[in-house]
């Protein structure tokens, strides 16, 4: 104390704000350095039971609507699991080289969703029938569609656009990546609360407040979360439809509540191997072609964001546009494959694993390639697989609640280099951060409430391309915040460094900066064959 009990005035240091990282502190396993076997493949099984919850989603929505049943439910979710297997170990060993999950995404679904209700297939009775055409309608459109990625990154095209991010444009982009989905978190756990709501807490308890009281001693609960809770909760759930608690209530809750209504289990083969175009030739329409287009390339937006976030969580470098223009194409890979093999679905990068890295702060490459093993192994024996496919849904949307937030925090975490204090950086974070919440939400009330878009032509096609397109909180946020970023600068230094580019320079280019090429290079010396590089 002072003199005359005055406190003593705080040390300069104690004033100075958190220091700029251009690497997350505090991840115990980063890219290139692997957790012991054992650890390893009990985490990577954790990837694979996350991202479980889309491909479960995806075709429940789908199937019923072109006509299938549980089998081809049960098929369905065998091939999207064996897809995502595949796209994501090449897109860990030839694309970005990030532990990133490549998966099922939502941003597809209206797309298949217009295949579905197009008037060439209302005239078909049967069921089955009308199922094969419209899968093989939907494969045609993503073949057609995969193209635009292969292009855009192949050829460095998007390495050119993402040249002109910077971190502030990177905050909205990120950020709305995660959030963005909320629709698929509390709602969805709403549908049956007393599952849902106590997955949450589990979930905390196990991931933040027993390391809390332990000081932090044993990684094990933190790291492991999602295997504790999902296994007490989904005990709780079963327990709860064996003792009867939901005979009298409604089928929809019945559908969200029981464990015993998936109807995967007894309709998945034993033993059954996805192969190309396994449900028939597929079949050609410019329109759908179009639309799927237009979701490719949403969901090529949407999937920056969530690499950019990827790299923040297993500590790398911030990407080289060139990575990751090379991580777009060999994503436009996964979409032919999604098209050649008949998911019914695109490929894109998994929000839900991606915020999973941030839970467990394990970001090692290996362990993501040990998940993409379990998909591809649980894909071929269709029983076993069914088992873990039939998690009640509430459980999946409880997991959601905190890995979107984890995503979003991500793109939070980039203000860091921006300058708070600029009025410019004020409006183009407000306004883009605003706007990308509210067109979508008009967009998505008015398609609600009338059953299609704002947009409604003649042209079903350019119906879907706008409303699909202006539907996502991501590519509206992150590509009104490049624009501004973009047209409302002055060729200064002080503008560059109040937008955070000072802090990107050195990872414009591949070679700057060794830890790029230590995270990124590819392997069997393979970059030769990518120039962009």
């Amino acid at each position: 104390m002072a003199a005359g009990g005055a406190a003593a005035p705080p040390k300069q240091d104690d004033q100075q704000p958190h220091p700029a990282k251009d690497q997350l502190p505090n991840v115990s396993y980063c890219i290139t350095s692997p957790p012991p076997w054992p650890e390893a493949i009990l985490l990577g099984f954790q990837h694979y039971l996350v991202m479980l919850g889309t491909t479960v989603l995806i075709p429940t929505t789908l199937v019923p609507q072109m006509g299938g049943g549980n089998e081809e439910k049960a098929k369905m979710i065998q091939t999207l699991l064996f897809v995502a297997g595949l796209n994501t170990f090449t897109q860990t060993l030839f694309g970005t080289r990030l532990p990133a999950v490549i998966g099922g995404s939502y941003t597809f679904v209206p797309t298949t969703i217009s295949i579905i209700l197009a008037d060439r297939y209302s005239d078909i009775v049967d069921p089955q029938e009308k199922f094969e055409r419209i899968m093989k309608g939907t494969q045609g459109a993503l073949i057609v569609a995969s193209t635009l990625q292969i292009v855009l990154g192949f050829s460095g095209l998007w390495r050119n656009v993402t040249r002109f991010m910077s971190p502030l444009s990177a905050v909205p982009l990120v950020a709305l990546t995660g959030y963005g989905l909320y629709e698929f978190g509390f709602p969805l756990v709403a549908k049956c609360v007393e599952i849902g709501l106590a997955q949450i807490v589990f979930l905390l308890i196990f991931s933040h407040y027993i390391p809390h009281l332990m000081k932090g001693k044993s990684p094990v609960y933190d790291r492991f979360a999602v295997l504790f809770s999902v296994v007490i909760v989904w005990v709780y759930a079963h327990m709860l439809t064996v003792a009867g608690a939901y005979k009298n209530t409604s089928d929809k809750t019945q559908l969200s509540c029981r464990t015993d209504r998936a109807g995967i289990i007894g309709a998945a083969p034993w033993i059954r191997v996805p192969y190309p175009f396994q449900w028939g030739a597929p079949t050609f329409d410019a329109g759908e072609a179009f639309a799927m287009m237009a979701a490719s390339f949403v969901s090529l937006v949407e999937s920056t964001g969530a690499f950019i976030a990827v790299a923040r969580y297993a500590s790398a470098t911030p990407m080289p546009p060139s990575i990751l223009s090379r991580g777009v194409g060999w994503q436009g890979v996964g979409i032919l494959l999604s098209g050649i093999f008949g998911t019914g679905n695109g490929s894109s990068v998994s929000v839900e694993n991606a915020g999973l890295l941030g839970l467990t702060r394990v970001g090692s490459r290996r362990v993501v390639q040990i998940s993409a093993g379990f998909m591809i192994f649980f894909s071929i024996l269709g029983k076993f697989g069914a088992v873990f496919a039939s998690i009640p849904a509430p459980i999946v949307a409880a997991l959601y609640c905190l890995f979107f937030a984890y995503v979003g925090s991500a793109g939070l975490g980039f203000l860091q280099f921006c300058n708070l204090n600029s009025f410019r950086v004020k409006f183009i974070l407000g306004f883009s951060i605003f706007m990308g919440l509210s067109i979508p939400q008009y967009f998505n009330e008015y398609t609600a409430i009338r059953s299609y878009g704002p947009v409604h032509t003649k042209a079903r096609w350019w119906n879907d391309m706008v409303n699909v397109t202006f539907s996502s909180e991501a590519f509206v946020g992150g590509l009104l915040a490049m624009f501004l970023d973009v047209t409302l600068r002055q060729k200064d230094t002080a503008t560059r460094k109040d937008r955070g580019m000072h802090w990107w320079d050195k990872y414009r280019s591949y070679k700057t900066d060794a830890r790029s090429e230590e995270f990124y290079s590819l392997p069997f010396n393979l970059n030769k064959f990518f120039p962009s590089v």
